[in-house]
């Protein structure tokens, strides 16, 4: 059936190019359903729904984005489609039908989210419905275009949810709400895919409602605590605007009465104006970091530390570390079944490095 409708689509397209220039404006969408109804005859009912979802809509990826169980769809050009259900990753046998309709839905998504792609700004992040969203573009990926979406839960999780879903045993989320209780500083890790950014979601929604956190974001995807808190999101330079890294976002915060300071992902220099913050008084505060385990975590911190202050010795970062950091919650991802793998605290710190005590 594809090989049928790749050859109608380049009927429809060649007609469409006199009246409607696929503009994300849909200027011209009146005149260019009329050609399509009018080429598209009495086909069948699947492949006239086919068709208009391709020049009207996002083509192959409409039904995706309704399935709910799908939670990562991937375009590697316009014939390479991916999702992933359940943590795994299937081939779609659908694809885009001419390259034109490809680039259409990318303009689609850019002129929604608001997001700029072309030679000079050749890679995009941003939020788009409910996915966060990524884009890149030739000549810097090996095809015309490449897209990520990567669904945002419409209900935030909470440790409730998670234990129903057995992420993980009452007696840990009992231990997880006793540290968010007596405001140790938590880092959530794991690999990706492992659910951490859902986790730091249910850790949000423990917060009383006369609790402020002031969150920190590079894409809009962490659900806000309750009505006192609020939400700070980075933005990157472009030829008109500076940029706002998650730095000077950290930094703001402290003038914004947080009780808790919350960062989506800690993942650069900015680690050492969280540690700081952390150090001198802002307890209770969460984050996220990519690593595999505890130990992991702790170097890995380590080194974005260094990338924020290259001048600080070895013994002085760790010490850092070591005053700001009380726990780390690990998550795991096996056959697509996300766990609690461990919950950890910084037990202590020798010559060598970090000690870590398994708490639950």
């Amino acid at each position: 059936m594809n090989g049928d409708l790749a050859e109608r689509a380049l009927a429809i397209q060649k007609n469409f190019s006199a009246t409607w220039t696929f503009d994300t404006s849909d200027l011209g969408r009146p005149a260019a359903e009329k050609v399509l109804e009018n080429l598209i005859g009495e086909s069948a009912p699947a492949m006239v729904t086919r068709l208009q979802n391709e020049f009207f809509n996002l083509g192959p990826l409409e039904p995706l984005l309704k399935d709910h169980g799908v939670t990562e769809i991937i375009a590697n050009g316009k014939d390479e489609i991916w999702l992933e259900r359940e943590g795994r990753l299937q081939k779609c046998e659908d694809a885009f039908l001419t390259p034109p309709t490809f680039k259409n839905a990318i303009d689609r998504i850019c002129s929604e989210s608001g997001l700029t792609l072309n030679l000079s700004q050749p890679f995009a992040d941003g939020r788009w419905r409910e996915f966060r969203v990524h884009l890149a573009c030739a000549p810097l990926v090996s095809h015309d275009f490449h897209l990520t979406l990567r669904r945002i839960a419409e209900t935030p999780w909470t440790l409730e949810r998670l234990e129903q879903r057995g992420w993980a045993s009452s007696a840990q989320l009992d231990s997880v709400r006793t540290l968010i209780r007596e405001r140790k500083n938590i880092l959530v890790v794991g690999a990706t895919g492992s659910g951490k950014t859902s986790v730091l979601g249910a850790l949000l929604k423990t917060l009383p409602c006369d609790e402020r956190a002031v969150i920190i974001e590079d894409t809009d995807e962490l659900p806000i605590a309750n009505a006192a808190s609020t939400k700070l999101l980075a933005r990157p330079p472009t030829p008109a605007l500076r940029g706002v890294d998650l730095g000077e976002l950290v930094r703001q915060s402290l003038r914004m009465r947080p009780q808790r300071l919350v960062v989506g992902e800690v993942r650069g220099g900015e680690a050492k104006d969280l540690l700081l913050a952390l150090a001198t008084g802002h307890s209770g505060s969460f984050g996220t970091l990519h690593a595999a385990d505890a130990r992991q975590a702790l170097l890995r911190l380590e080194m974005l530390v260094q990338m924020g202050a290259p001048q600080w010795s070895v013994q002085a970062v760790r010490q850092l570390i070591q005053f700001s950091v009380d726990a780390l919650v690990v998550c795991g991802n096996s056959s697509g079944h996300r766990r609690l793998e461990g919950l950890y605290k910084v037990a202590a710190l020798e010559s060598f490095g970090f000690l870590v005590e398994r708490l639950a």
